[in-house]
């Protein structure tokens, strides 16, 4: 995992969340995953291809996905839906893509596949790589959501 790829994420996730739903995200300390146990209600998680290969991952507490719905869409949910499962896909799309806007200003071309979405307790993120990932925890005043990125430098540079 090349640590370059790590802010990227970070700062569109803020960046993401601040602008669309008006929360105030807070990161916590990175850490290495080493099973695919998630530890959210509901995932989003997208391929990438490029001058990295890997994926991204995005998993929240239902508490807090609701939340985000709620200041973004003005509804109230208080159940995973498939509306709900239609929005953390797209903010997967929004978060990945910015984070690949911020990746090219530093010379990395990277593509993104269509994002999947999987809900349910102890469900299982499997990365493209297939290794261990990192894992961006961040807690909101409506609970946590985890970023997990799995990525290599394809071109080693």
């Amino acid at each position: 995992m090349d640590v370059r790829f790590i802010n990227p994420f970070l700062k569109s996730t803020e960046h993401v969340l601040k602008t669309m739903a008006f929360i105030e995200p807070i990161a916590g300390k990175p850490y290495l995953k080493e099973d695919q146990i998630a530890t959210g209600d509901v995932s989003g998680v997208i391929g990438l291809t490029g001058d990295a290969r890997g994926s991204l991952a995005l998993t929240f507490t239902s508490n807090c996905i609701f939340a985000i719905l709620h200041n973004m869409l003005g509804e109230k949910y208080t159940e995973i839906s498939a509306e709900v499962l239609d929005a953390v896909g797209e903010l997967t799309n929004m978060i990945s893509g910015d984070a690949r806007k911020r990746l090219e200003a530093e010379g990395f071309i990277i593509n993104a596949a269509l994002p999947t979405v999987i809900s349910g307790k102890n469900h299982v993120i499997k990365h493209v790589l297939g290794g261990p990932s990192i894992i961006i925890p961040f807690s909101t005043a409506h609970g946590m959501f985890m970023v997990d990125v799995c990525l290599e430098n394809k071109n080693k540079r």
